[in-house]
Parts: structure tokens; sequence; C-alpha cells
């Protein structure tokens, strides 16, 4: 099994403090294997496994313990009040009630407590009531390009190492999500595994959890919603687009899908903030896709909208390193990304090439405009010795991404 190693780190940091560290993300996207390396991790330090107790609750092993208070006996019948426990508890979402057991362990017992979840409504407001604050979100995404190419050299270690564009390429085609990786020859199976776990995610985490009735209408706006990541949508567009093709709804209903499909992590929205006015916009988002790969397993290969692509790679990149994204508006200029961390904020355009000089005027006009002087970089496939114009840097974002 291979370390992931920077949500390691993040769990280190946290290790034997009150915080409740609770990890995020898709199904599939490594949350198990990170609580399985962060045990290992525990019991090589010399912790005793009697003072770690891991539970997934996929599993039916632990089907017994789905109503909080079996679980809260269990837990209890476990612990000794002199000693310090570790609480490793998979997919916690399963349990009805699992607040209130968290609540009451952390209050009675000296526990340091981990958990993951599938699905955003794990954050609700009710477990902001229970826990007042007593947590912390780790988000987990799938793999990032520098991971890829670790866990594809470990596997495969006949495949060529120097051709980074062409591991790009494949990166691009077959997505992200670390199951790729229990199978050597992945490229013959991945379709199938993809849209297995599209399948089980849609299934569990929004069909069965929001009671969706109208199936096909949901798919229509799946398939819509991933033919357009990058674009500008509403979806009052999505549902005129639709009820166009025949296919009758409301702006509300399709609103409510792209909420359920955010909620299980497939789409990440990115809204439109005014940079001159310092304020969100209340019309039209952008859209992203949790991982290539699902993408192309349920619409089919393309590449016809490639600078969109890359824009999806970057957007999760900068998601991955801790940034808030949001699209920028400036004037009439649209900035592709305005990432902010505390008081860190940059803007980025992303494009496939500058080589052509009205594309490299489209590019940079906005950025241009912009005038206080947070950094400004235009991100593309070029490999190019011109790293400056006016203050505004350009990168390869293979190098971008392979950054520290």
């Amino acid at each position: 099994m291979i370390s992931r190693e920077n949500y390691l780190q993040t769990l280190l940091a946290y290790k034997d403090t009150k915080t409740i560290k609770v990890i995020t993300g898709m199904r599939r996207c490594g949350k198990s294997a990170l609580m399985i390396l962060y045990k290992e991790y525990l019991l090589l330090t010399g912790i005793s496994s009697s003072q770690i107790i891991h539970m997934n609750f996929e599993s039916l092993k632990y089907e017994t313990y789905k109503d909080y208070k079996a679980l809260y006996d269990f837990l209890v019948s476990q612990l000794e009040t002199d000693k310090k426990y570790y609480l490793l508890l998979d997919e916690i979402q399963q349990v009805e009630g699992w607040e209130k057991v968290i609540n009451s362990l952390s209050v009675d017992y000296d526990v340091d407590i981990y958990l993951t979840g599938s699905n955003a409504y794990l954050l609700s407001s009710e477990l902001a009531t229970y826990l007042s604050g007593r947590y912390v979100e780790i988000k987990m995404l799938p793999l990032s390009f520098k991971e890829y190419l670790k866990f594809v050299h470990e596997l495969r270690p006949d495949l060529e190492k120097n051709d980074l564009e062409e591991q790009f390429n494949q990166y691009l085609k077959y997505g992200s999500l670390p199951l790729l990786f229990e199978h050597k020859h992945w490229e013959t199976v991945f379709e199938s595994l993809l849209q297995g776990v599209y399948n089980t995610v849609i299934i569990k985490d929004v069909l069965e959890r929001n009671k969706v009735a109208d199936i096909k209408l949901f798919n229509d706006v799946v398939r819509f919603s991933l033919d357009n990541i990058g674009n500008l949508i509403s979806s009052k567009k999505i549902s005129d687009y639709l009820s166009s093709e025949g296919k009758k709804t409301t702006h509300n209903t399709v609103l409510n899908y792209l909420t359920f499909l955010e909620n299980a992590f497939i789409l990440y929205s990115a809204g439109r903030y005014d940079i001159k006015g310092k304020q969100y916009l209340k019309t039209l988002d952008k859209y992203y896709v949790v991982d290539m790969g699902i993408r192309n397993a349920v619409l089919g290969l393309r590449n016809a909208d490639y600078g969109h692509i890359l824009e999806n790679i970057v957007f999760l990149e900068l998601k991955r390193r801790g940034f808030e994204v949001s699209v920028g508006v400036y004037r009439n200029f649209e900035i592709d990304f305005v990432a902010v961390k505390s008081s860190e904020k940059m803007y980025i355009q992303v494009t496939q090439s500058i080589a052509s000089e009205e594309v490299y005027q489209r590019e940079l006009r906005g950025l241009k405009a912009i005038e206080d002087n947070y950094p400004k970089y235009v991100l593309s496939m070029d490999k190019t010795f011109i790293k400056d114009d006016e203050g505004i840097q350009f990168k390869n974002i293979i190098e971008f991404l392979l950054e520290e």
C-alpha cells in the first residue's frame, strides 16, 4: 500500500488532540486506505493494538452497530478510563445518530477520534451543533499527478519514466482513483472499474439517500454537467436545455440534483467573484468533476474540450493545496481562477497554448487589467523560455502539478 503522505502528515499534525478529525471525500478516493496507513503508523510508534479501535461500517462485520446506542455500548465496553484510545471509524454516516456517540465519548473518555465519510451531510448543521467547533475537516481528493506517477512507477517499474507528457495524457484518460492500482493492467479494465464506482456512488450516496424518483432525468443532468465542465452554467440553463429536448423539468429540480452531486463529492462548483467589487455574484457557476476517468467512463473518450479538461485538473490541484477557488470577474474580463488561502491570493488563467498572438493577448488582457499586486499566472502546456510579461508569470501545467 502506497502512502498518501500529505494526508498522513495532516493527521499527524492533529494527533493526540481533542480535535475530532473528519476526513471527507468521494467513495474510493483513498479514505479507508489512509485509515489503515494511520493505524499501521500508530502500531509502529508503540501504540498497543488494544488501544486502537478501527471499524469500517461498509463491512457487514459491523452491521450490528449501525444503531447509535449499540455502537456506544460496544465502544464503552472496550474503553478503560486510565488509558488513551484511538478511534478510527470509517464511513460513520452509516450509523444513525452517530454524532451523539462521538460527542459523548469525546467528553467522557481520553480518546483521539478519526472519522471518514463519503457525503457532505456528514458535516451538516446537526454535527456542528453537537460538536460545536471541536472538529477539523480534512478534504480528500483522488491522486494528484505527482501521486499518480508514484503509484504507477511502483506498480509498473517497466514503464518509461521520462516521458512526462505521455504519462500526463494517461492521467487524463484513466483518471486518478487509487483503486485502479489494485490492477496491474488497469488500462484494460478502467472503464468497467470506474463505471462500477460511479454507479455505487450514485446509488448509495445520491439516489437512495435523496429518494430521487426520476432516475432518467437525473442521469441526463449528470451527463450535461460532465459534458460542460468549465462552462458557466445555471440550473435554469440546464432545465431549459432539457425541456427543449422534450424532457420536462424545473430549474429547482435541476438545482437539487446538482446539490446532491456536490454533496457526494462528484462535482465541485466554483462561484463567480467580482474582483473589483469584492463580492460573489449570484448567477452562473462553473462545475468541475472529481475524477477525469469517471467522466470518460460515463461520456466516452473525447478531447474536443481539452482546454476545459486542463482547467479541471488545475482546479482540483488548487483545492488539494488548500485554496478556496472561484471564477474571477474584472470589468468585462473573466479570470479562470481566483485562489485564496489565508492572506495568500493568486490569479490564474489556464489554456492549452499561448503560441498564437490572439490567444496570448486574450489570456493576458484580463490579468493586466487587475490593479492589485497579487501574483498572476498563465498555465499552459507550452514549453517556453519566456517566463514573465509585466509581472505575469508563465508556467507549464505539468511543471506546476509537480511543484512542492
